[in-house]
């Protein structure tokens, strides 16, 4: 176990991620098949830099005063400026130059959704678990460039409370394929995360119309996210915009999809469910993701310790908790080829049942969702 170091120089690596901004810019200046740069650097170069690189699985040192994490926590308070100057810079030069044709401008906005979904999404989600209110203010400007701004409490109040049950709409079910998944999660999530919100204002003696309810902050800023892309842009301003938006959503499920796929947590009886655990999570130590997705991968840990900052997530062994085969990009793509994820997955997931849970016989109600809800869940 070591201590992450308090220079920038240690943190470097996962600045990474701003690699893909002069990526846009010159898919924007010179169109044809430079506007495929995002794409192919955020799946295919980076699976092939992981492969080169390799493994990283040593620990940091989990006790590292927060003060030594400025460098590492900088990259996402920067974030959201760096974001929304290259995505609106990006709707005003596109609407304005008449160099690109429209499939350019389609391909070339499919990328900035891999900016603001893979990295913006993820900054996100780093940001809304901290307790400063600036960190977690940034972090719902960042959802908001996205329209997914539910996704904060769907992901805090729900996802962390009722990962692995039924409950959880991304815990992905074991055969499940991700198109399936997608659109049922883009049709359970608003409510659900509405009902979680319901439920806490109601402890509180409130109604959902008292100002404390987010989806009013989440309303005025999607909204002022929408106008400003027509300012910029007109309607084909604001359609790049959704576009990108969609892309970027898109990314967050398939990477919810695979954090969990098949991954069930014991039901106890009487809608009692086992404490979350390591073995609950996918884990990868794949270098070079990890430092794109500020060590995302380490999941396991994520939902073991939610509160541990990224720098600090530790990483676990085949013994502690299941292990993807190759890293997020590569395991995305086979998502998206359904038999091809069974036919890769399947196994490892059965193999996971048979270490955990040899005494459970019968799956058929955990692979259907159809256990009961979790006690106090709505």
């Amino acid at each position: 176990m070591s201590r992450p170091g308090s220079s920038f120089v240690s943190a470097a690596p996962f600045w990474l991620s701003l690699i893909l901004v002069p990526l846009a810019v010159i898919g924007a200046a010179e169109g044809g098949w430079t506007v495929w740069l995002l794409p192919v650097y955020g799946w295919i170069v980076t699976s092939i830099l992981d492969a080169i690189a390799g493994h990283e699985t040593q620990n940091p040192d989990t006790e590292t005063p927060e003060s030594d994490l400025f460098w590492y926590r900088l990259i996402t308070m920067i974030w959201f400026p760096v974001q929304a100057v290259t995505l609106y810079g990006m709707i005003w030069y596109v609407t304005h130059a008449g160099h690109l044709v429209t499939w350019e401008k389609v391909v070339l906005f499919f990328g900035v959704g891999v900016i603001s979904g893979s990295i913006g999404i993820t900054y996100a989600h780093e940001l809304m678990h901290q307790k400063n209110r600036l960190e977690r203010w940034l972090g719902d400007l960042l959802l908001a460039t996205v329209l997914y701004s539910h996704f904060r409490s769907e992901h805090l109040l729900v996802h962390h409370r009722y990962v692995g049950t039924p409950r959880d709409a991304v815990t992905a079910r074991y055969n499940e394929g991700f198109h399936r998944m997608f659109f049922r999660v883009l049709s359970e999530g608003p409510g659900s995360a509405w009902r979680a919100e319901k439920q806490l204002l109601s402890r509180a003696g409130r109604t959902p119309l008292h100002a404390s309810n987010p989806f009013w902050r989440y309303g005025a800023l999607q909204l002022a996210a929408l106008a400003l892309a027509f300012t910029i842009g007109g309607w084909a301003g604001l359609i790049l915009f959704v576009w990108q938006a969609f892309v970027a959503i898109w990314q967050l499920e398939l990477v919810n999809y695979v954090e969990h796929y098949g991954l069930t947590r014991r039901h106890l009886g009487e809608g009692k469910y086992e404490h979350v655990q390591p073995r609950h999570s996918w884990n990868a130590d794949h270098k070079v993701t990890n430092w794109m997705l500020i060590n995302l991968q380490r999941h396991s840990d994520h939902h073991y310790k939610p509160d541990r900052r990224f720098p600090l997530l530790q990483t676990y062994s085949a013994d502690e908790a299941p292990q993807l085969p190759v890293g997020y990009p590569g395991m995305t793509a086979m998502a998206m080829i359904p038999p091809l994820w069974r036919r890769r997955m399947n196994p490892r997931v059965r193999a996971w049942r048979r270490k955990y849970y040899p005494d459970i016989e019968d799956w058929s109600a955990y692979n259907r969702g159809t256990l009961p809800l979790p006690k106090g869940a709505s």
